[in-house]
């Protein structure tokens, strides 16, 4: 008997010695195709380490199928040129987002069965996003919470996270060069002391906005150096935005009035007496904007209000 085993155990020896050397070939292969490509973009296996807020996360140093599940950063994220198959109805909603958008699913973060058959393989949240355990199980995902960082380094962060740093702080050099450029030719026109309020209709709310929450406020006061009224200063610099009764819009609105209005809102306080007397209304300098695609901060809709104030303060 055990004469019977020495051939045998000698012939599985050669099938095991036979299978390494097979799989030691393969993985060289496989490691001279890699190093190929590296030679062009990165291969979708391939990833990089991201310092998310909440700690280090492996993400694609490539990412090819974006689920995007915050509509703040979606703009960030399709002004880098990654494609996105799946985002929230804010987003889709955005007429400044059609184009990049096209082959993209509406989700929302309860849509966990609809995101898996997406398929993505980078998955980008906000932090108060629900089911974050569950979709870090379908794809690597990173959540980012409004406001912890300014809009132009929020542009970086996602620069970093696609692996597009040196793209995105390009973008933000030259946005701000072209923004402070602008907002010398308004001044200049406008005068120094001249006050701009952005106010906004929602459903039957009014609100009015600091410098840091979308519609324009980030170029105008920050970037252009416009001054704010003194109203909106004490109620909405600090909280980002003010919800106000109709009865006191005049003593908010500022000598220019941007109004990012909502069409399906209740706009019928343009009809009244109240709102006809405002000096800003009285002298034409009231700018009206579609509310849905003024509403957020990244490089699409920036480009695009900033295109926007230079036609209506300086009528290019």
């Amino acid at each position: 008997m055990k004469k019977l085993m020495i051939p045998f155990v000698f012939l599985l020896l050669l099938v095991v010695s036979a299978c390494g050397n097979t799989n030691n070939n393969a993985s060289n292969n496989t490691s001279n195709n890699a190093d190929s490509s590296n030679e062009g973009n990165a291969s979708s296996s391939e990833t990089i380490t991201y310092e998310a807020e909440t700690g280090p996360i492996e993400v694609p140093a490539d990412p090819q199928r974006v689920v995007v599940i915050n509509s703040f950063v979606a703009g960030n994220v399709m002004a880098l040129g990654t494609n996105i198959v799946g985002t929230d109805s804010w987003a889709m909603a955005n007429p400044r987002y059609q184009e990049y958008l096209e082959n993209a699913e509406e989700i929302t973060d309860q849509d966990l069965e609809k995101i898996i058959e997406l398929d993505p393989d980078l998955i980008i949240a906000a932090s108060n996003t629900n089911n974050l355990e569950q979709l870090g199980e379908i794809a690597p995902t990173v959540a980012y919470t409004y406001g912890k960082v300014d809009y132009l380094t929020q542009h970086i962060e996602i620069g970093k996270l696609l692996n597009k740093e040196e793209e995105a702080q390009k973008w933000v050099d030259d946005f701000k060069a072209r923004a402070k450029e602008a907002g010398e030719e308004i001044r200049a026109k406008i005068g120094e002391d001249a006050t701009v309020s952005v106010i906004e209709n929602f459903d039957k709310e009014l609100y009015v906005f600091g410098d840091n929450w979308g519609r324009g406020t980030e170029i105008l006061y920050q970037e252009m150096k416009l001054k704010m009224p003194e109203r909106v200063k004490e109620e909405a610099l600090e909280a980002g935005y003010y919800t106000l009764s109709f009865e006191v819009l005049p003593e908010f609105a500022g000598d220019y009035v941007v109004f990012s209005k909502d069409s399906n809102g209740d706009t019928s306080f343009q009809e009244t007496d109240t709102y006809k007397n405002i000096p800003a209304v009285k002298n034409g300098q009231v700018f009206e904007a579609d509310a849905k695609e003024f509403y957020f901060n990244d490089p699409i809709s920036l480009d695009f209000q900033l295109e926007f104030f230079k036609d209506s303060f300086l009528g290019n």
